[in-house]
This record gives C-alpha cells, sequence and structure tokens, in this order.
C-alpha cells in the first residue's frame, strides 16, 4: 500500500512539472511612454447659453462677424487638452478660442497695432478675461507678434466655417440657409434693463466700430483656411474706447449716460443710412488705461460695456 502511494504521488508531480514546462512564459509588461491622440476629433457645434464667473455667453450662428477688441494668447498650459468642440488643443497650430461664435469656423485675425493679418480656426471656448476678445494659439500669435506685447489690437472677420476630420466644411444647415428675418412691424428701439442684483450679463449683440482707416482688401477673403499666410495691411493709428451700448434714439443715450456718469460722452456712427449714439469712455492710448476704465464702468453697473478698437 505504501508503494502504490508513492509511486502515486510520484505519478502527480511528474505530470505538475510537464504541465508547468508547457506554460507560456509571462511576457514583462512595457510601460506606456506615449498616447496617440487623433489630430483631429472635433465635432461642429454651436452650444448652448453658458455661464462663467456669473457671466452668461449665448454663442450663435454669426455669418457677418466683424469685430474689434483686444487680442490675446494661451499656450503650454493647455496643450493636449480638449477644447470646446472635442479637439485636442496645439499650440503650433492656427486656432484660437472665441466666446459665442459657432466651432469650428475660420476668421481672419488682424493686428491692428502693425498691420499684419492671418486666418485662424476658432474651435475653443474663451477668453474670459474682461476685455479680451479673442486667445490665439501660441503659433498665431508669434505670426501675429503679439507673444511679445502679450495683447494686440485686433479685427475679427468671420469668413467660412472649418474643415472637419480634414473633410471640406459641412453645408450651413437648411433651416439656416432659408431663414428670413423678421420683418420689424414698426421702429425698434434698445435700451438698456436695469441689472439683476447679483448676475452679469454679457450682451447678445453688439455695435461694435471698426476702423474704416483700415479696410481689409476683399482680395483677403479668397483664402479662408489656415494656410499660415500672413498677410500685410495698411493701418493707421488707433486709439481704445469702452463703449457702454449703441441707441437709434439720443434720449435712450442721455439715459444711459446719467445713469452711470463719469469720464463718460455721446458720440454719433452713420451705419446703414442710420444714426447711432454710442455711449463710450475714452479716448484711451493703452490696453492698461481701457482695462481700468471698463473695471470702472463695470463696477457702476455697466455690465455690457465693452473695449472697442476706432480711430
Amino acid at each position: 500500500m505504501r508503494l502504490a502511494v508513492r509511486l502515486c504521488s510520484c505519478a502527480s508531480l511528474a505530470l505538475l512539472a510537464a504541465a508547468c514546462s508547457s506554460a507560456p512564459k509571462p511576457v514583462p509588461v512595457q510601460p506606456i511612454t506615449s498616447v496617440q491622440v487623433p489630430p483631429n476629433a472635433g465635432v461642429y457645434k454651436v452650444g448652448q447659453p453658458y455661464q462663467i464667473d456669473n457671466v452668461w455667453y449665448y454663442p450663435r450662428e454669426q455669418p457677418d462677424y466683424d469685430e474689434t477688441g483686444i487680442a490675446s494668447w494661451y499656450g503650454p498650459t493647455f496643450y493636449g487638452k480638449p477644447t470646446a468642440n472635442g479637439e485636442i488643443y496645439d499650440g503650433n497650430k492656427l486656432t484660437a478660442a472665441h466666446k459665442t461664435l459657432p466651432l469650428p469656423v475660420n476668421v481672419r485675425v488682424t493686428n491692428l497695432d502693425n498691420g499684419k493679418s492671418l486666418v485662424v480656426r476658432v474651435n475653443d471656448r474663451g477668453p474670459f478675461a474682461r476685455g479680451r476678445i479673442i486667445d490665439l494659439s501660441e503659433r498665431a500669435a508669434k505670426l501675429l507678434d503679439v507673444v511679445q506685447s502679450g495683447t494686440a489690437r485686433v479685427r475679427i472677420t468671420y469668413l467660412a466655417r472649418g474643415d472637419l476630420n480634414g473633410a471640406p466644411p459641412e453645408e450651413t444647415p437648411r433651416e439656416i440657409a432659408k431663414a428670413l428675418p423678421a420683418a420689424p412691424s414698426g421702429r425698434i428701439e434698445s435700451a438698456t434693463l436695469a441689472a439683476v442684483p447679483g448676475a452679469k450679463l454679457a450682451p447678445a449683440t453688439r455695435t461694435a466700430s471698426l476702423p474704416t482707416v483700415a479696410p481689409i482688401p476683399a482680395a483677403m477673403f479668397a483664402d479662408n483656411q489656415p494656410t499660415g499666410n500672413v498677410t500685410q495691411v495698411p493701418v493707421a493709428s488707433t486709439k481704445l474706447y469702452v463703449q457702454l451700448g449703441a441707441f437709434s434714439r439720443m434720449d435712450n443715450a442721455k439715459a444711459l449716460l446719467g445713469k452711470v456718469g463719469g469720464d463718460l460722452r455721446i458720440s454719433t456712427l452713420q451705419r446703414n443710412g442710420q444714426t447711432l449714439y454710442r455711449v463710450r469712455s475714452g479716448p484711451l492710448t493703452s490696453v492698461q488705461d481701457a482695462d481700468a476704465a471698463l473695471a470702472r464702468i463695470t463696477g457702476a453697473g455697466a455690465n455690457d460695456a465693452h473695449i472697442v478698437v476706432d480711430q
């Protein structure tokens, strides 16, 4: 009996050894050193209204967008992070961030300090610092000479929708392309509403002054893709203003002027055969002065105030 048990034990050990010798050897795990990210995995989106720092923003289709203001730029802190439409931010690409334009769209940014003009792709939201109209990628900022100064006076003009994943831009949805503006039944006036306690409101639309001394040549709009081609256009000396609103009636402008007070004045602007009365502070010679004036004016309750570039 003992011998039988011993024989069984030896047979079991032999089988176990054979099984162990035929098992595959474990493969050492290699550490992951990098992750391949698709260069463009974004979608076209307009987006819902959103709130940042108690201010509401309203994204919308804006094919006639043409505005002036102060540009800034954002760099390595955001590298590799997803943008608002799902792409990956790369500071070496010609991209930008805007608060309300659809994503992605191509816009022409013209530096009104030196005349350099460039097409960039807007694929992110921002900037959310008061008094800034667009955030440029590092490469776009370098090409426009914005990196050293940190900011620049710019004009932004909508060109077209941006490509998606290497495909041509989508056509404008039929409901937008076929939409007709409602015919006004009477004279339309705009007025400043009383501020809601504890809330701020970013303007859904704004009337900005565009420097007439530096028109953009029509030929420049043929290049509506971010190719890195920098165009030089003539520019004249401009100044900064903090604009609170523009009205078709002088009495509405005077009412706002009396409400806010301070170093404000009313100036006129002819647009589409109509006289607009603008309430603004300035002229101001530097971005620092404009930032300080904007802080004073918004502190007085004029939440729709913004910085514009004009003669």
